[in-house]
């Protein structure tokens, strides 16, 4: 499975956030790419910056992100994306 994102943070933020997003397991990093693995399910993470977006006098730094899922049923697939999802939820008031 292959699935592209546009995320709305910074390169330092995505590393932050990363490990809870994959459930604390081992990343192995690599010119902006993320390998990690969990009972035997691979996952590849490519990071790649893209242009600021701008709103008025607001920037927001922005990255592209493709995630490749190895050897995941469609149940796990949809697991490992609501969990990568929820680890990057931001929450404000």
């Amino acid at each position: 499975m292959q699935v592209s994102l546009e995320m709305s943070l910074n390169r330092e933020d995505f590393l932050r956030l990363l490990p809870g997003a994959v459930g604390g397991v081992e990343v192995a990093e690599a010119d902006g790419v993320f390998r990690g693995a969990e009972c035997g399910l691979r996952w590849t993470i490519r990071l790649r910056p893209l242009p600021d977006r701008r709103l008025g006098s607001v920037v927001l730094p922005c990255q592209a992100v493709e995630i490749s899922l190895e050897g995941h049923t469609e149940v796990e697939a949809e697991a490992f994306m609501a969990r990568f999802h929820r680890g990057f939820q931001r929450g404000g008031g």
